[in-house]
């Protein structure tokens, strides 16, 4: 432990010719939410806009310090490791080659490209990333080239824990609770290992389409997810790295809290309009945990690590949608409408003076008599779904809600 926690130490110190601390900032209006004292490590905020910077540098430092003749180095990733490895490539002034798969978004290239500049070649393979991963191992094999893991690795958990060496550095007394959200889990078993048994608390998030974690602490042994639900797609993997594993064995499950991915959307959209903060999935996982431990932290000090702000604006309405659905203020309905004048002005009647309509299809066809809608409504409480329900129950027409219906949502939503 002792020289788990030298080693993380000057990694940091090596991390200071590459970028600054990252700030940990008290965050009032959580603070006042929860009535805590709620501090937020901003990893949003580094060079790359994540923490992944921190376990590249210290993986490639300490190849190149066993390998000096090594100058290719290899990854795949679609996301934040790409970008940090890019970052590190063109700081180490060695060739990176970075395998995404075709899918990754423009945006995500792109910046890849520019961290990286000359240093790095992006190479694009497989539709899964399961396929970019044996791509790039295969290039490795090939060219006799290093692959640097994005979480599965000693030197990465390493470098991961220098959050935990400046969060130790920068506050004089230590937190009471720490809030980590766990992918891969390579910063939760690097701050795991720094603090050890004698420091604060912790407490994992993970999304609850991808928990990896807590069905490998259930099972007692690693666990491998059939399906993953990609929206975290920064946290969202089907079995937690296996030296994670080997770390982290020993945490109850009861410290695991799997993140429902709408609510999460809510806490980008509170995080965004109320404070200006943008964080990606990944990145606002540990902040809306805190709405499951409200009790636990009450008058203790918090710190919640916001892992990532590599958010693409183009998903911002599909975030604000799910945020809806969530809070209740926006629902789908298939209405049958009855073929006959009149029906469509009937039945708008009935909704109140705060139901907004945000989509409506009309389908008719020709010797039917009734006509089948998709109509989308939105409103500013909950209960007036109640209500609305009542006056078209009464009124006789045919209202199905498929909200919640995701087979029928994601193929007409």
């Amino acid at each position: 432990m002792t020289d788990f926690r030298a080693a993380a130490q000057q990694a940091c110190d090596e991390m200071r010719a590459l970028f600054e601390e990252t700030p940990l900032q008290r965050n009032d209006h959580l603070s006042l939410k929860y009535d805590a004292d709620i501090w937020l490590k901003r990893e949003d905020l580094s060079p790359v806009r994540s923490y992944k910077i921190r376990g590249a540098f210290n993986a490639l430092r300490k190849a190149r310090a066993a390998q000096p003749d090594q100058t290719t180095f290899v990854c795949a990733s679609a996301g934040n490791h790409a970008q940090g490895m890019a970052y590190v490539c063109r700081h180490f002034d060695v060739r990176g080659v970075i395998f995404m798969p075709v899918t990754t978004p423009a945006q995500k290239i792109e910046k890849t490209r520019i961290f990286g500049g000359s240093n790095i070649e992006i190479v694009l393979k497989g539709d899964y990333f399961d396929d970019t991963l044996a791509e790039a191992q295969a290039y490795c094999t090939a060219k006799g080239a290093h692959f640097l893991s994005p979480f599965d690795d000693d030197d990465v958990i390493e470098g991961q824990a220098s959050v935990a060496v400046e969060i130790a550095r920068n506050m004089q007394v230590l937190p009471d609770m720490v809030v980590l959200p766990v992918g891969g889990g390579g910063l939760s078993a690097g701050i795991k290992s720094y603090f050890g048994g004698q420091g604060p608390e912790l407490i994992f998030a993970e999304p609850a389409g991808g928990a990896s974690l807590k069905a490998a602490l259930r099972a007692g042994t690693q666990v491998t997810l059939q399906k993953v639900d990609n929206f975290v797609d920064g946290a969202a993997v089907a079995r937690i790295g296996d030296r994670n594993f080997a770390v982290l064995q020993d945490v109850s499950a009861d410290q695991v809290y799997p993140v429902d991915e709408d609510r999460l959307c809510t806490t980008m959209i509170e995080m965004l309009n109320i404070e200006g903060i943008v964080l990606e999935p990944a990145g606002a996982l540990s902040i809306d945990v805190l709405a499951d431990i409200a009790d636990q932290i009450k008058g203790k000090t918090v710190v919640c690590v916001s892992s990532g702000g590599n958010f693409d604006f183009e998903r911002l309405p599909e975030v604000k949608e799910r945020a809806q659905r969530f809070l209740g203020l926006k629902k789908y309905f298939i209405l049958r409408l009855p073929q006959r004048p009149g029906a469509l002005k009937d039945f708008l009647g009935l909704l109140g003076p705060k139901d907004d309509i945000a989509r409506f299809e009309y389908l008719k066809k020709s010797a039917r008599n009734f006509g089948t809608v998709l109509i989308g409504i939105e409103t500013d409480d909950p209960a007036n779904f109640g209500n609305l329900d009542a006056r078209i129950t009464q009124a006789g027409f045919d209202l199905r809600d498929i909200t919640k219906d995701a087979a029928i949502a994601d193929f007409l939503i």
